[in-house]
């Protein structure tokens, strides 16, 4: 029985040991979560997401980010990596392009190349003739070339100029198993070192707009394309700020940035401009009572990475996307609690339909206008 509780007290020792010393990527930062506000108010639960329409993308999944092209074609990244082109109803599927990265989101701009920001990549334009050039895949920071590492979005302004959102600066999807996992470290952190970046092809240069972003993640332009709206996924908030801005820290406050949308009631991800002004917005994933209430517990959020991924304390699924005016004006809330359409990441709106981006649907979802 002393051999047995011996053996016993050494792998209690070791299990104490590995949970909290064994080393992890992150270096928790404290933050103050607020109190969740659940689905009321303009978010009340209701089902008006649920019963989408299909399109089949074959062996594919994921349809992360979905845009109209000039051709008058649907296009949509997918898990694989590849970005396919349908017909809208979904007929005549091929794949456009495979950029050997992963493309999370894109725009077109005025000559009709996609312009794609690609988690590994960097900012690149995809040519009508399917040929590759990388945009930017640097900015300087202090003078010195500093790696984008994580673009997630990007929109084109009508003087051509990008901004695109850059999620973390400490965490690569190359270097750390994926967009999933890289994102999962990066909102684990809470370093908010994500940023927005504007390329301008006229000049070959690159900036930072704005920085101190808790996962930047989906950027679209005001009408008169003066302020750029910006997910802040972590942090549960949408900014606006001026497209002007030079390297401001966010946290700072100040009348270029400002929060238009605070404590929401999941991740926010994709925003994409839809008909009549509206914005919309998708959440990947509804709040996790958990992951609050270890904000401001750095300690246990190392001990979570610990443990089996199984384990992680990661939120349901749970569809919903919602649409906002440039005043932040709630004008629509789709939701799915069933969460049957898995990730609804965000929306696309043409004339006569609703596509529902998806992080790993195995098709994707549509609702008539």
């Amino acid at each position: 029985m002393k051999k047995l509780f011996g053996v016993l007290g050494v792998l209690l020792l070791a299990g104490l040991a590995y949970f909290g010393l064994w080393p992890v990527p992150i270096e928790p930062v404290s933050w103050h979560a607020p109190a969740a506000p659940g689905y009321a108010g303009p978010h009340a639960v209701n089902h008006k997401l649920a019963k989408l329409n299909m399109i089949d993308l074959g062996a594919e999944a994921g349809p992360e980010h979905i845009a109209m092209g000039p051709d008058g074609k649907l296009y949509t990244t997918v898990e694989s990596g590849r970005i396919l082109r349908m017909q809208p109803d979904g007929s005549q599927q091929e794949v456009f392009g495979q950029t050997g990265g992963r493309v999370l989101g894109f725009d077109f701009d005025a000559r009709g190349h996609l312009i794609a920001a690609d988690a590994v990549k960097g900012l690149l334009s995809i040519a009508p003739d399917k040929s590759i050039q990388l945009l930017t895949d640097k900015v300087a920071v202090n003078g010195q070339p500093d790696p984008i590492r994580y673009a997630d979005a990007v929109v084109v302004a009508q003087n051509g100029k990008m901004y695109l959102s850059d999620a973390s600066t400490r965490f690569a999807p190359k270097d750390w198993g994926g967009t999933f996992e890289a994102s999962v470290l990066d909102i684990l952190e809470q370093a908010a070192t994500g940023r927005v970046l504007e390329f301008d092809p006229a000049s070959g240069q690159t900036r930072v707009v704005a920085r101190g972003l808790s996962f930047a993640n989906g950027v679209a332009l005001s009408q008169d394309e003066k302020h750029l709206f910006v997910n802040e996924t972590g942090k549960y908030r949408v900014w606006k700020i001026d497209v002007n801005a030079q390297n401001l820290d966010v946290a700072q406050g100040g009348a270029q940035a400002r929060v238009l949308f605070d404590n929401l009631p999941g991740y926010p991800d994709n925003l994409m401009r839809g008909r009549d002004g509206k914005i919309w917005l998708g959440f990947a994933k509804p709040r996790n009572p958990t992951i609050d209430q270890l904000a401001d517990q750095p300690f246990m959020r190392k001990v979570t990475l610990r443990l089996p991924r199984a384990l992680w304390p990661i939120p349901k699924a749970y569809g919903h996307v919602m649409a906002f005016t440039e005043d932040g004006q709630v004008v629509q809330d789709l939701q799915d609690p069933s969460g049957l359409y898995p990730e609804s990441t965000g929306v696309t709106e043409t004339a006569d339909r609703l596509y529902i981006h998806s992080l790993h649907a195995k098709g994707l979802g549509w609702l008539p206008r």
